[in-house]
């Protein structure tokens, strides 16, 4: 059985699609047959119940006017020839006796029959069915009828449904053929139908064959789509915009990677070829090795977040959730960049408190990374605010503010992009890797929340604004089901 339908299923759609149409269509027309073969059936026995009747009803009639039932008697003949050559049978007898007249060409044996009374009319319900001994039908009638003398006298005929039997036997047989022959036209035409109406989707199949990561700009054209793949066309263009951007931003990525990765290389390579180019000191080979120490240690850093963004875009972290104090932690980050703020004059102020359902360790490593990037880039003997707002729709934002030099729109929303600079001078002279930004919106990613930038312009600098935009407590519970967290 498995077989059968794994053959089944690796036909092709358009076969499938034929023969099922055709299936569906020999069912109806199977059903319509047999309801017009039914349909014929009744009306013949109708008809052969109307032919009893009417024998019995006439021969009543008849003798009822006082026509001498000798005359009858002595012309036996005429029935025979009034019947016909057919089978039928007509006996006149009073009860209890021998029939006076006995048209039984085929020597049938009626079924018992209860005569209708003679002051009541022979109706269609008083038809009894039976069967010859060669299985053919027949319909049987019998009425009583009064005499002038005051005896009774019973008529029954009956009617054997021979040429009936054969004309439906015939008609059964058309039906059949025709049933047969209208699934296997239905089926071939059907199946040039579907070829026809599937061309579209063989044209969608390929041009979308002819796609490679070379070509991710093409699209499926819409032209004489019909209605039915409109959509798809536009989902799989859809698609194709997102794996293009992708596939764009993958490609960055590896050029930036491998153009931050080549800088300390190069520099280790240098460093070491100059050792090894003349014989050196104790102190310049410490030297020497002080200084690539702080290379590896950066392409180390790189590696490390390298990793945590590949980690958090693949969804494989599972954050485990607490409540925390919004004032302590930002307070326990001022601390921390405190004295590297200081040497370039800078304050931190906190504020604002509040609860805050988060991961600890990936919250302070995303506010880390906003107060390290602001007190690398504000002015110096500036302010550096660190803040936490509650917004009306049940949001809790995290703010890092300060004052530096002005950031294009064109450049605010590309400044959590992996390796992104917005020009040399913002990082000249900085170990930073590129990265630092990506990682916090990676942590808003697994928190269910975003990060964002902003920028206005002021009297004498720009005020620059991050924030780290946690969800709702509603929202909460469907991040906790969709990323598998602890909750509380």
């Amino acid at each position: 059985m498995n077989a059968l339908a794994q053959r089944w299923r690796a036909l092709s759609l358009t076969l499938r699609s034929a023969m099922l149409f055709a299936l569906v269509a020999a069912l109806v027309v199977s059903g319509a047959g047999w309801y017009l073969y039914g349909a014929m059936r009744q009306e013949m026995t109708t008809r052969s119940d109307f032919q009893v009747t009417g024998r019995v009803e006439y021969f009543r009639h008849l003798l009822s006017q006082r026509f001498p039932l000798d005359r009858l008697v002595a012309n036996t003949g005429l029935f025979e020839n009034m019947l016909g050559n057919e089978q039928d049978v007509l006996i006149f007898q009073q009860p209890g006796q021998k029939p006076l007249i006995n048209v039984n060409p085929a020597r049938l044996s009626l079924p018992p029959v209860t005569p209708t009374p003679a002051d009541a009319p022979q109706l269609l319900s008083a038809i009894r069915s039976g069967e010859t001994a060669q299985g053919v039908p027949l319909r049987v009638a019998s009425a009583l009828v009064r005499l002038d003398d005051g005896n009774l006298l019973q008529i029954s005929a009956a009617h054997v449904m021979f040429n009936e039997q054969k004309m439906l036997a015939r008609y059964l047989w058309r039906i059949v053929a025709a049933v047969a022959v209208a699934f296997v036209l239905i089926a071939l035409l059907g199946y040039w139908v579907m070829r026809r109406g599937l061309q579209p989707l063989w044209r969608m199949a390929a041009q979308a064959a002819v796609i490679t990561p070379n070509t991710l700009s093409t699209r499926l054209s819409e032209q004489g789509v019909p209605t039915e793949l409109q959509q798809l066309t536009r989902s799989f263009n859809a698609m194709l915009d997102r794996l293009n951007e992708g596939y764009q931003r993958l490609t960055q990525f590896s050029a930036d990677l491998a153009h931050e990765i080549r800088t300390p290389v190069g520099a280790l390579m240098g460093h070491c070829q100059v050792a090894l180019y003349q014989p050196r000191s104790v102190e310049e080979y410490e030297t020497l090795l002080s200084n690539n120490m702080d290379e590896l240690e950066r392409i180390s850093r790189m590696v490390e977040n390298i990793l945590f963004l590949a980690r958090a875009g693949e969804a494989q972290a599972v954050l485990n959730y607490s409540r925390l104090d919004v004032t302590q932690e930002l307070r326990r980050v001022a601390d921390y960049f405190e004295g590297l703020a200081e040497e370039r004059g800078i304050t931190l102020v906190c504020q604002g408190e509040g609860p805050l359902l988060a991961d600890a360790m990936l919250f302070q490593r995303a506010l880390s990374n906003l107060v390290a990037n602001a007190v690398r880039y504000a002015d110096e003997n500036s302010q550096i605010q660190l803040q936490v707002v509650s917004q009306p729709t049940g949001e809790r934002v995290v703010q890092v503010v300060n004052q530096g030099r002005p950031i294009s729109p064109v450049h605010l929303d590309k400044l959590f992009d992996r390796f992104y600079r917005v020009d040399a001078a913002r990082s000249a002279g900085s170990h930073a890797s590129g990265l630092g930004l990506a990682i916090v919106s990676a942590i808003m990613t697994l928190h269910g929340g975003k990060a964002r930038a902003e920028c206005a312009q002021g009297d004498k600098a720009a005020r620059i604004t991050f924030s780290l935009i946690f969800p709702a407590a509603d929202e909460f519970n469907v991040v906790c089901r969709a990323t598998g967290a602890m909750k509380l």
